[in-house]
């Protein structure tokens, strides 16, 4: 196993998880289905002592990538889950109960607050919304039933930098768990442990597999919520099968060298953007004329997500103009998710439950996830299309 207190972060990527000598020398682990594990005596069966036990709690593929993100991440442990949503709920059943209060920033990501709706109603969980920019409203509506703070930083659509010292000392100070999805920043830019947060989700689909073609997702924890994510995962099993495990292995090994890539390509779109006199403005912390970059600078370890959104001058709030510029676009393609090597992009309406700053943007706003391509290519695809409008 490798040791992360020798080696940067490059050399973790490549290596960690990996235990060729365990299979015929075979670089890359080779996928491993199946649901029965033979024990080699009674007793190992009853003592649940053997390595593995059943398919659907851990196999080799699995237990590589869970190695490989906890590395990263510098977490106590990590469990791989076959989607990002499956990640999200697991976070949320692991330390919530029934009559517990869980606080939710409102610029999370929406199906997340899916969850919280029409899931945790029906477990006798309570959940209040915050402004992730006023941490001392937070602070005031904390009860004594509340179990959980859950955030982003980035923040979903609108991007939002928390202060994220100042939320982990009011969660520290209250007794509670405190739950970031980093899945814009990843392992790579920011460390949650690092500054004291109690459990990591991430939405693995995105920029772990970096392909756009497998689901997954990770949780990772510190020792003060260990028990509470491995029981939980134990009794629910909703784990990644070993074929997508293993993809999102392979995705893990070039995370760093795609993600440098397309950092840089979305700072080149952002400074061609900031000369456009037909956008309003640029959300992505990255960027020096964007809000809360100093935020970013403070928290973030030289990096970031290549997912942004932009507001567009549309004076008449006419749909069909920002249809126009969306489809005008011949090299960012109109569809869900992000974090795979391809552009595209989407209209988007944030609906807060906290703010209406941004009601004043109707059909005014788009995300951009920014891919591989050329960014001069890129630059001229929006350039033309922006003329269009």
């Amino acid at each position: 196993m490798i040791d992360k207190k020798k080696y940067k972060q490059s050399t973790i990527i490549t290596h960690a998880g990996q235990n060729s000598s365990e299979h015929f020398g075979f670089v890359n682990t080779p996928v491993y289905r199946g649901s029965t594990v033979l024990t080699e005596t009674s007793r190992q069966f009853r003592e649940r002592s053997s390595r593995y036990f059943y398919g659907s709690k851990s196999n080799p593929n699995t237990e590589s990538l869970s190695e490989g993100i906890r590395l990263l991440e510098n977490a106590e442990g990590c469990r791989i889950t076959s989607s990002g949503r499956t990640a999200i709920l697991l976070s949320l059943l692991s330390v919530l109960r029934n009559g517990d209060q869980l606080m939710l920033a409102d610029n999370v990501y929406e199906p997340t607050k899916q969850i919280a709706r029409k899931f945790l109603t029906k477990m006798g969980v309570e959940t209040l919304y915050f402004n992730p920019k006023d941490l001392d409203t937070l602070e005031g509506k904390i009860t004594k039933k509340t179990r959980a703070v859950f955030f982003e930083s980035p923040g979903s659509l609108t991007f939002e930098i928390i202060e994220i010292n100042k939320l982990v000392s009011i969660c520290s100070s209250k007794n509670l768990f405190s739950i970031i999805d980093n899945t814009w920043a990843t392992p790579l830019y920011f460390k949650p442990f690092k500054f004291g947060v109690d459990i990591s989700v991430h939405a693995g689909t995105k920029y772990i597999v970096g392909h756009s073609d497998v689901f997954m997702g990770a949780v990772t924890y510190n020792k003060k919520a260990q028990k509470y994510v491995e029981e939980t995962f134990d009794i629910l099993r909703v784990s990644s099968n070993a074929d997508d495990a293993y993809m999102a292995n392979r995705g893990l090994r070039t995370i760093s060298v795609r993600m440098e890539k397309q950092f840089a390509n979305a700072l080149k779109i952002c400074n061609f953007l900031s000369t456009q006199k037909k956008i309003l403005e640029i959300l992505y912390p990255p960027f020096h004329k964007s809000r809360d970059h100093k935020l970013w600078k403070k928290y973030f370890s030289g990096g970031g997500g290549s997912l942004m959104s932009i507001v567009i001058d549309n004076k008449n709030e006419n749909i069909e103009t920002l249809d126009k510029f969306i489809d005008g676009l011949s090299l960012f393609g109109i569809g869900a998710s992000w974090g795979g090597y391809e552009s595209l992009i989407i209209p988007i309406f944030p609906d807060r439950e906290t703010t209406k700053e941004w009601s004043k943007y109707s059909n005014s706003m788009v995300r951009i996830h920014v891919g591989l391509e050329d960014p001069d290519d890129l630059i001229e695809d929006l350039r033309r299309s922006l003329e269009r409008i």
